[in-house]
């Protein structure tokens, strides 16, 4: 097997193939192990969610922010619900408001249909 081909001289070495293929599978184990994976948790709110159900919301997306993962906040609107936006918004703020310590606002809030959509990362 060629080492360094650049070398002069190239420099060579005469292994085990498949002791070369076992050891580099090994590697790619050992590197995928350390690997650390960001979930996306979702919360899902409603416009006129009620201040303590805000708080046990809020509590989630403070413990999914503080485990390393993004946080999706998603409001859902219901019929006539829609024409108050204006609500949405506000209660959106609330809670950038009281995870801005430990999290910030990746995807400003949007609305997606009926569904308004907001993404919180870790600092």
């Amino acid at each position: 097997m060629e080492i360094s081909p650049t070398a002069k001289p190239p420099v060579c070495k005469i292994m085990d193939i498949g002791k070369y293929k076992y050891e580099q599978s090994k590697k790619l184990h050992q590197m995928k192990q350390h690997q650390k994976v960001i979930l996306l948790k979702e919360v899902k709110l409603r416009p006129y969610t009620e201040e303590h159900d805000l708080e046990y919301k809020i509590n989630h997306i403070r413990q999914f922010l503080a485990d390393g993962n993004k946080a999706k906040v998603t409001l859902t609107f219901k019929g006539r619900e829609l024409s108050h936006i204006g609500l949405a918004k506000n209660l959106l703020d609330k809670i950038v408001k009281n995870v801005e310590d430990i999290g910030k606002v990746e995807q400003q809030p949007k609305l997606e249909g009926r569904n308004m959509i907001m993404i919180v990362v870790p600092k």
